[in-house]
């Protein structure tokens, strides 16, 4: 069982930047792949960023290819998204997400966050 919990989110510029930070309960958290999804009003939830286990794999949705970054920090039990360049569509809820391998879709992934709002103004 893991449990997360994000943290970061909030009010930002157009072109602004913010770290979101996503901290897990539990000894197991070195062996799952991690990933960040968002959700905007009316939509699916899109994949933002995923890592492997060993942050040696990463995978980048198109859209924030360039300007997002996914780490991991296994001694801390945290993952990180740092946004960079961020535009009114990035606006969202991001949610982090745990699951046994790095994959794409939502439904491999075994345990969420409650999520963090990110709002970008133009």
């Amino acid at each position: 069982q893991v449990q997360l919990v994000e943290s970061g989110g909030g009010l930002v510029q157009a072109g602004g930047s913010l770290r979101l930070s996503c901290a897990a309960s539990g000894r197991t958290f070195r062996y799952y792949a991690m990933a960040w999804f968002r959700q905007a009003p009316g939509k699916e939830h899109e994949i933002v960023a995923a890592i492997s286990w060993s942050g040696g794999s990463t995978y980048y949705g198109d859209s924030v290819k360039g300007r997002f970054t996914i780490s991991r920090d296994n001694a801390k039990n945290t993952v990180y998204l740092r946004m960079n360049s961020l535009k009114p569509e990035d606006t969202a809820v991001y949610y982090c997400a745990a699951g046994s391998d790095l994959a794409r879709t939502k439904s491999d992934y075994d345990y969420w966050g409650q999520g963090t709002q990110v709002t970008v103004s133009s």
